[in-house]
């Protein structure tokens, strides 16, 4: 039997449930990686019927970490921004998502560089823990689905203008539905 959404979810419990850090993060990254093989899912929530936009399917009731679909019609470059408190895994269904890593070169946090990029291809799933900085650029047609672990529109994130050296406080960006 394929690996299927209620597998994902049970294990997203259980590896929450042995390591709340890294190790329980890193655990869900590859169980998603294993869930975008699945073609009812994929076809059900990101395929030609599924509407577009972002959409939350899942919230556990114990742990808190939510599964949102993003299927997006448009294309679209993130600023670097953060994820508070909380973390977030990306796994790419199709199309791609080009990744950027940033770091503060300064000691009140404002001014950041560009240390990584990387791109998820189609079946790649990659991890941001708490505090991490990244943005994202993805074409239009490219759908995803991501892990949170909380709901963000509860929680104070910051987003950065590199250029400015701006700081922005922001809540209810890039959760909820959105279409």
């Amino acid at each position: 039997m394929p690996y299927s959404f209620d597998d994902f979810c049970s294990d997203g419990r259980a590896a929450l449930a042995a390591d709340q850090g890294a190790e329980g993060r890193e655990s869900i990254r590859v169980a998603l990686e294993r869930l975008l093989l699945d073609t009812d899912f994929i076809a059900q929530h990101l395929g030609s019927d599924a509407p577009e936009g972002m959409y939350p399917i899942y919230q556990d009731p114990e742990y808190g970490f939510m599964v949102l679909t993003y299927k997006m019609p448009e294309p679209r470059t993130s600023p670097p921004h953060d994820h508070g408190d909380s973390w977030a895994i990306y796994g790419q269904v199709s199309k791609h998502t080009d990744m950027t890593v940033w770091q503060h070169v300064d000691s009140n946090g404002e001014k950041l560089e560009a240390v990584r990029s990387y791109r998820l291809n189609p079946g790649m799933a990659g991890v941001y823990h708490p505090g991490d900085i990244h943005s994202i650029d993805y074409p239009a047609g490219s759908t995803f689905v991501r892990v949170t672990g909380t709901d963000l529109s509860k929680v104070a994130r910051k987003v950065f203008d590199p250029e400015t050296e701006a700081v922005k406080v922001v809540q209810s960006v890039g959760t909820g539905n959105k279409n």
